[in-house]
């Protein structure tokens, strides 16, 4: 690995967002989803509202694409991905990943509605499958506008303030690959996030459902 461990016990910290470029392209304007956020990123619940983005990260070796999908209800990064292309399966993987970690905690994805920009990798038929077979219905943000899906694009800007430049320079994906498994387990479990009243994200998920009321059946 690279030689130092992606703790907050041995130095890593929350930092503020800086604005960066995207290399990927927009996909086709024809039959494009409807922007259903509108940016308004709040959910009542975990699996109501996901959002979706690819950023990239300069190498010795080149560049390397990382794409993440994060839930808005509780800022948990539910599945991740890294490529040295920008080919579909990046994100596809990383819609997998979420998908897969909800259904193994038993929860319901029915009700997901997820947010992207237009890029082809979001647009591409096996991705609009996998979505339709989650019972998910897509979302889609304007051309050439970050504001469309800010919270997404405010979650590539810590990933890279607080793992990549604080961490790097990094020499190729194997080494940024672990790593990045590092950093999203301490952003998930233990990173403290203002929105969601400082504390972690897999904690704001387990309080919503201890404090739902339990319902029973009555007995005639």
């Amino acid at each position: 690995m690279h030689g130092r461990t992606i703790d907050a016990a041995r130095g890593i910290t929350g930092n503020q967002p800086r604005q960066g470029t995207t290399h990927h392209d927009p996909g086709p304007l024809s039959n494009r989803p409807e922007d259903l956020v509108d940016r308004r990123f709040t959910a009542p619940a975990p699996n109501c509202l996901w959002v979706a983005d690819i950023t990239y990260v300069r190498m010795f070796s080149g560049w390397v694409y990382a794409a993440f999908v994060l839930d808005v209800f509780s800022r948990r990064i539910v599945g991740w991905q890294l490529s040295t292309s920008l080919h579909t399966d990046l994100a596809l993987d990383a819609l997998e990943m979420g998908l897969w970690t909800r259904r193994r905690e038993g929860r319901d994805v029915s009700q997901l509605t997820h947010h992207s920009d237009r890029g082809v990798q979001y647009r591409a038929v096996r991705y609009t499958e996998l979505l339709q077979a989650a019972e998910a219905v897509a979302s889609v943000g304007s051309k050439g506008d970050s504001y469309d899906n800010a919270m997404a694009e405010a979650l590539n800007s810590l990933f890279k303030a607080e793992l990549v430049r604080n961490f790097g320079p990094w020499k190729g994906i194997d080494d940024l690959e672990i790593a990045d498994a590092e950093y999203v387990d301490w952003y998930n479990h233990r990173r403290l996030h203002g929105e969601i009243g400082h504390i972690p994200p897999v904690e704001a998920e387990s309080k919503f459902y201890t404090d739902q009321p339990v319902t029973r059946e009555l007995e005639h």
